[in-house]
């Protein structure tokens, strides 16, 4: 992929002007006239995998239910960001996992459900993934911070490859820096039943596109496919925005891995 294309350059491709091609990025392929192969080709995209994404390729809806003691949290400010809740359901430990914007539905399920909540997992330091960190803090002030960020405490410090245990569930961090400079990916395994591996990715990777980074894009494509495309296919993909995925599903349609 390209690390700079000049807006000049992506409009001759595409065959619009600025205006058309920033009203295809906000809405779609409907009545577009955009030229997405040429487009892609110019970025560096998967041509194909490009096309099905634009004509509105989604991933597969995944059912939680496979997943007991895992929930997804989706709150808005202007845009939606997701969050997510794990715990193990005999001792009710619980680890969550980016805060939102706000944490009224995430103490909800907290309560509805009897959790302790031990651990507070931040993917990444960006406004909307921490917005309700202060509200967690205050709520359940023994929970324990995990953060990728430099200027953490070291006690707060994600160590790549250590496991966590949280109950019978182990969270395992990945630095997948690119979108943000202090990015982690957390993979979640022990789940009753024997349910796939989770991976949540913040906004290193979404269904069918990545995270934006303007200074290190190289640096991002390879930490994703490193450290999360290499996982096994049937992994269930939580990312920071967006609807679940899964790795099968992104291998085959993300275009920006060919």
């Amino acid at each position: 992929m390209h690390t700079k294309t000049s807006m000049e350059l992506a409009t001759a491709a595409a065959g619009v002007d600025e205006a058309s091609l920033h009203a295809f990025e906000t809405d779609g392929m409907e009545g577009s006239v955009v030229d997405i192969a040429a487009l892609a080709d110019l970025l560096g995209l998967d041509v194909a995998k490009a096309e099905r994404v634009a004509q509105g390729w989604e991933p597969a809806p995944v059912d939680l239910g496979g997943w007991r003691e895992l929930r997804m949290v989706t709150t808005s400010e202007g845009f939606e960001v997701n969050s997510f809740l794990a715990w193990d359901p005999d001792i009710q430990e619980a680890a969550l996992f980016d805060t939102g914007w706000f944490a009224d539905d995430i103490f909800k399920l907290i309560d509805e459900q009897g959790l302790n909540l031990r651990h507070l997992f931040i993917t990444h330091m960006h406004g909307d993934h921490v917005a309700a960190l202060g509200e967690v803090r205050k709520r359940h002030p023994d929970v324990r911070l995990h953060s990728g960020s430099a200027h953490a405490p070291a006690a707060q410090r994600v160590v790549p490859g250590e496991p966590v245990t949280v109950g019978a569930l182990r969270v395992i961090g990945r630095l997948t820096p690119g979108h943000a400079e202090d990015g982690v990916t957390y993979l979640i395994d022990g789940w009753v039943g024997g349910s796939s591996l989770v991976a949540v990715v913040g906004d290193a990777i979404f269904a069918g596109s990545m995270g934006k980074d303007f200074n290190t894009p190289e640096l991002a494509q390879r930490k994703i496919r490193e450290e999360i495309l290499s996982l096994p296919s049937e992994t269930l993909v939580c990312p920071g925005h967006g609807p679940l995925t899964t790795i099968g599903e992104e291998r085959a349609n993300n275009p920006f891995f060919h």
